[in-house]
């Protein structure tokens, strides 16, 4: 009896194991310090980022009295924004429009890079470049930054005073209220996550199955969903952030 028990635990813990150990496509990794990270993340990452700076470096570097099209443009994206965070937010949104543009425009053009840049020609030793929210571990990342966020938004104005929104409207809701701030990030990546990877498999299917019409409606549905979740993301993040200074659930 002993070893047969002793034999189920054993399959069980190396069941766990291999579990563990199972990765959804291959990665390329580079060894930074004592971390291993995934380098096609960093890279197209970084891309995104070159093009966001690149842009407003452009467009803002010699303003004229008359706007041209590149400031008409980026002056509508930042008036949309103020409008998302002050409608969120409230009247104290002013700080905190940086970090929801932010946020709004890394997603939106990681989204579309994924359907426009031609990563797939660029050839890696293991896995293949894809766009940045295509990956768990940005979208978790975003997500931790969001919540990050909305506590310090909520800490900087009421103090310690705030964790007593735990124990309202009554404290048999405690932890039903602690577990809701994990489920935040949890929400927001993985909403993210899910759809942008669900999209560009689709695409891919697609183009294998009927390579030349069927897949070019899908890819313009894919860059407006992209766009649509670019929005939710940063509208949720605006959201949470004006719940946590106002404190209403």
């Amino acid at each position: 009896m002993n070893v047969l028990s002793c034999s189920i635990n054993t399959l069980i813990k190396e069941g766990l194991y291999e579990i563990s150990g199972v990765e959804v496509g291959q990665h390329f990794y580079w060894q930074i310090g004592g971390f291993q990270v995934h380098a096609q993340v960093l890279i197209t990452s970084w891309v995104v980022i070159a093009i966001l700076l690149g842009s407003a470096v452009l467009t803002i570097r010699n303003p004229q009295t008359i706007p041209t099209d590149g400031q008409n443009f980026f002056e509508f994206v930042l008036e949309f924004i103020r409008d998302v965070s002050k409608t969120q937010i409230g009247e104290e949104y002013g700080p905190w429009v940086p970090f929801i543009g932010t946020l709004f425009l890394f997603i939106f053009v990681s989204n579309w890079s994924g359907a426009l840049l031609p990563w797939k020609i660029i050839q890696l030793p293991q896995g293949e470049l894809a766009a940045p929210t295509n990956d768990i571990n940005t979208t978790v990342a975003l997500a931790l930054l969001t919540s990050v966020a909305y506590f310090y938004a909520g800490l900087s104005k009421k103090g310690l005073g705030y964790f007593s929104k735990y124990i309202q409207p009554t404290p048999i809701l405690l932890p039903i209220n602690i577990l809701e701030d994990f489920t935040k990030p949890l929400s927001l990546s993985f909403r993210l996550f899910g759809n942008i990877l669900a999209d560009e498999l689709v695409v891919v299917v697609l183009v294998s199955l009927v390579p030349l019409v069927v897949p070019i409606p899908v890819m313009f549905l894919g860059l407006f969903t992209s766009g649509i979740q670019a929005l939710i993301f940063a509208t949720l993040a605006a959201a949470y952030i004006g719940e946590s200074m106002e404190g209403h659930h």
